[in-house]
């Protein structure tokens, strides 16, 4: 699978993920926090189906050798 997501899109995804997670495990937010799984996931694995969809990406390209 190629890679669509960057390095700083890849870590706010995470973070964000995360932190969504964490305050709908903490009761923070109601159940709708959960959706923080989304972005921690497409993190995580680098690509994002949407951004596929849409022809999108922020990983930078590799140079040819």
């Amino acid at each position: 699978m190629n890679h669509n997501v960057g390095g700083i899109d890849r870590i706010l995804r995470i973070v964000v993920g995360l932190v969504l997670i964490a305050l709908a495990a903490t009761g923070t937010v109601g159940w709708w926090g959960w959706i923080g799984v989304v972005p921690l996931l497409t993190g995580l694995a680098g690509t994002c189906p949407a951004y596929k969809l849409l022809g999108m990406s922020t990983c930078p390209m590799k140079s040819p050798k």
